[in-house]
């Protein structure tokens, strides 16, 4: 790029300084023959101001020729002097052009998973280099998040996993010993197997939802969400639904994921004699509203993140996957999922589906 930048450089220099050239000793030679002229006496007859020049007339029309020539041969010494400076020049421009450019290479071939907090930090004026630099460390910070959350995300599902088995194996290498403990080590052994298998499929759906949409399909969101409602009545929580018709394009597997998660989570963290309420609008919004015990606002975002519980869950309500694998489902359907704490108690989960995503309702 450096030696391709350079010979343009070179070249406008050579056009322009060719075309100046030539436009200015053709006139110039134009105005000296026409003044010589003049003055000879094969010239136009004129009534001269002064007398005429002594000497024989011969010179004074070789001169015109002379003149030219000696300025035709200091034009080209002058260009190709000037040319060898231009390239001199381009060579120095362009490589201070492309300084940035070689920094951003540099840095990009040193990046490896252990140096990702590095950045190139470009200073100087507001240019489209300085905004490549920027664009390129932006990336960076975001790749830099990616990878810390999936290696929290890693050790946290090493850890989910590795202690239903560990339990597993303890029930194993004692209780089998008397066998009158058989009932006891099978039942917990069956508990422990079925939060495994639990896990697995949560991490199966969250890398599928991941993945995005392969064939989504219209799908009635309205009869998902009443069919999802059914099938988490409790005796102990109140259910309303109010849904109008909405078709959107998506999965209808994922979605139905998605409800279950939502309505599940709802009626979960409640208290006994607590309400849900699930609404639906033509327009897109899904929302999810319970009672239930009182959620920091600043301890939202975690609702979100795999494996994080607040201080009111155990162990025992799941592994924390819930809502990140709904927040995980609605980004691909192209929807923005947020929860805010309510004044007495629980949270409020809305669910926005862009406008591309509906599709109309058939009569």
């Amino acid at each position: 790029m450096r030696v391709r930048l350079t010979a343009l450089y070179t070249g406008i220099f050579l056009v322009t300084s060719t075309i100046l050239v030539i436009v200015v000793n053709s006139v110039f030679s134009d105005r000296l023959h026409a003044k010589v002229a003049q003055i000879t006496p094969d010239g136009p007859v004129i009534r001269p101001v002064l007398p005429p020049p002594p000497g024989p007339f011969a010179e004074v029309e070789q001169l015109p020729d002379q003149v030219l020539r000696d300025q035709w041969m200091a034009t080209v010494i002058t260009i190709v002097v000037l040319t060898l400076l231009s390239i001199v020049a381009g060579w120095w421009m362009s490589g201070r052009m492309l300084r940035p450019l070689r920094r951003i290479t540099a840095t990009a071939q040193r990046l490896s998973l252990s140096n990702l907090d590095e950045r190139i930090a470009l200073k100087g004026r507001n240019d489209e280099l300085k905004d490549l630099a920027d664009t390129f460390d932006a990336m960076l910070e975001r790749l830099e998040r990616s990878v810390d959350s999936q290696r929290r995300f890693i050790a946290n599902a090493a850890h989910e996993l590795r202690t239903p088995l560990a339990t597993q194996r303890a029930a194993i290498q004692i209780g089998l010993e008397n066998a009158e403990d058989l009932p006891e080590v099978r039942a917990k052994l069956l508990s422990h197997n079925k939060r495994t298998e639990q896990l697995i499929d949560s991490l199966l759906v969250l890398a599928e939802a991941d993945h995005g949409l392969d064939a989504p399909q219209p799908v009635d969101l309205a009869a998902l969400v009443r069919q999802t409602a059914a099938e988490s009545t409790s005796e102990a929580i109140t259910m309303t639904v109010s849904t109008e018709p909405l078709v959107i394009r998506g999965d209808p597997v994922l979605l139905h994921r998605l409800l279950v998660n939502l309505v599940s989570n709802a009626v979960r963290y409640n208290h006994p004699g607590g309400s849900v309420h699930i609404g639906l609008t033509a327009l897109g919004m899904l929302t999810v509203r319970n009672t239930g015990p009182h959620v920091p606002a600043d301890r939202i975002a975690e609702l979100f993140q795999p494996f994080r519980r607040l201080h009111t869950r155990t162990r025992t309500d799941g592994a924390g996957l819930g809502l990140s694998i709904a927040a995980s489902i609605a980004r691909a359907h192209h929807a923005r999922i947020t929860a805010r704490p309510n004044d007495d108690g629980g949270l409020s989960l809305a669910v926005e589906f862009g406008i591309p995503t509906t599709v109309p309702v058939s009569r």
